[in-house]
């Protein structure tokens, strides 16, 4: 039997290696600072919503991509 695999659009198995080896070689330190610059970003905002509430807001982000 062949596996394949589906990555998400725009992505391919050598993006996820490089991905990968980004993360598994930073140290504690860099992970930390490169979480905290992703919630100072003044263009994106992080905030809790119910659960089910997740495919509709996808869907809303996805219209927004498309009309940017």
């Amino acid at each position: 039997m062949t596996k394949h695999s589906k990555f998400p659009p725009g992505w391919d198995e050598e993006r996820v290696r490089r991905a990968l080896k980004h993360y598994e070689s930073q140290s504690e330190e860099e992970a930390v600072a490169e979480d905290e610059a992703a919630f100072d970003s003044s263009a994106m905002t992080v905030m809790n919503v119910p659960k089910e509430l997740v495919p509709e807001i996808r869907e809303l982000i996805a219209r927004h991509k498309k009309n940017a």
